[in-house]
């Protein structure tokens, strides 16, 4: 009797041992649907298929899989129908579709993370739903003679959802920095153009996700493609933002045209089919001039093969600036605001700290921004390598 027991105990604890490292999805969908559902994994940005259910009589399906770590997988009918799940090891999953696609009406079971997915899907859904309806009803109004007390309600409206969305999904990364779902909350999008997040000082939110979930999941693939992506986001956001204000500028545009150190006037489009790098800088700052002895370095190996610096100096007294230029012999174009309490490009170009750069292609496209020392080099040798 005792050896039963011993072995029923075994068989008990290794069941235990194995349901730890998969999870399991029991499923319901009503109605006439296709007779196979699947099952992808999300890796990273591309969706791999992993396991297929048939569809019983009664709309029911199982999945079973191994994992290891928390991890993003979507279940879907076709390419565009489909639901986001964020699974843990170890989890029973229920879920049940009653709408006319999987994502407008689902209720899941036995998964946090999954239901906190639900939750920012399915209000970015909603907003999105609301966004497309006033855009017809604006484009309707606009026909209107007279209707611009309409127009201005309606814009204020839209503004409204928009901002609405971006402040719950500021509350949920603030609220559950720890959950993967929060990688969710930062790159959700209203379209393919524009963030959720989209305001500049909303990076400090991806930087709090990053370091919280660096130290929880160091070793997640999703963790990991979130901390090597980080510049790159923070860049791709600076470069949007600095479009749209260009948009609202026409006149300025992106195209600094300053006198230099022997009073001539240079045009930074005048350097188009260089690599150029446009970097703002004061001569009172050390990491400036840290920067531009290491900027020189560069400057050598890359200018023979049409590598050229744009600087654009801030400091209010103009002596501080020529004697810095001197004193380093800094060999590069150098240019200063002309009012620098003021000052016209450093403001178009949103820059908050100093030094700041952004670098140039060959066709006058910012491919870079705040790239120094190490990241600056790497991304040369990229550009003058391929």
């Amino acid at each position: 009797m005792k050896r039963f027991l011993l072995l029923v105990l075994t068989v008990l604890i290794l069941a235990g041992c194995r349901d730890k490292n998969t999870f399991t999805v029991n499923g319901k969908i009503e109605g006439d649907k296709q007779e196979y559902i699947y099952l992808k994994r999300v890796d990273v940005n591309i969706p791999i298929l992993i396991d297929s259910s048939r569809i019983g009589n009664r709309g029911t399906f199982h999945f079973k899989v191994r994992s290891s770590e928390p991890d993003f997988y979507q279940i879907g009918l076709t390419e565009s129908d489909f639901i986001t799940i964020l699974t843990r090891p170890g989890e029973r999953i229920k879920v049940s579709f009653s709408g006319n696609t999987l994502f407008e009406d689902y209720i899941i079971e036995g998964s946090d993370g999954s239901e906190q997915v639900r939750v920012l899907d399915t209000r970015l859904y909603e907003t999105r739903k609301k966004l497309d309806s006033l855009r017809t009803v604006y484009e309707n109004t606009a026909k209107e003679a007279g209707s611009e007390e309409k127009l201005a309600f309606l814009e204020e409206k839209f503004n409204t959802l928009v901002k609405n969305l971006r402040m719950k999904n500021i509350e949920f990364i603030i609220s559950n920095p720890t959950s993967m779902a929060a990688i969710k909350a930062l790159y959700q999008k209203l379209d393919e153009e524009t963030y959720v997040l989209y305001e500049s000082r909303d990076l400090q939110y991806l930087k709090i996700v990053t370091d919280s979930l660096g130290r929880y999941y160091p070793n997640s693939r999703h963790v990991k493609a979130l901390i090597q992506d980080f510049k790159n986001e923070m860049n791709q956001f600076y470069s949007q933002q600095i479009q749209r204000i260009a948009d609202t500028f026409p006149e300025t545009k992106l195209d600094p045209d300053l006198k230099d150190i022997n009073g001539k006037r240079i045009a930074l489009s005048s350097l188009r089919g260089k690599i150029v790098l446009l970097t703002f800088w004061s001569a009172k700052s050390r990491e400036c001039i840290a920067e531009n002895l290491q900027l020189k370095e560069f400057y050598k190996i890359y200018k023979s093969r049409g590598f050229e610096i744009y600087q654009i100096n801030l400091d209010e007294d103009e002596s501080d600036w020529k004697a810095a230029v001197r004193f380093d012999e800094l060999p590069w174009i150098n240019t200063r605001e002309e009012v620098p309490g003021n000052p016209k490009y450093a403001k178009l170009f949103n820059v908050q700290q100093l030094p700041s750069n952004f670098l140039y292609d060959r066709d006058g496209t910012i491919v870079g921004v705040n790239l120094h020392g190490r990241s600056l080099q790497i991304k040369l040798n990229q550009l003058f390598n391929n």
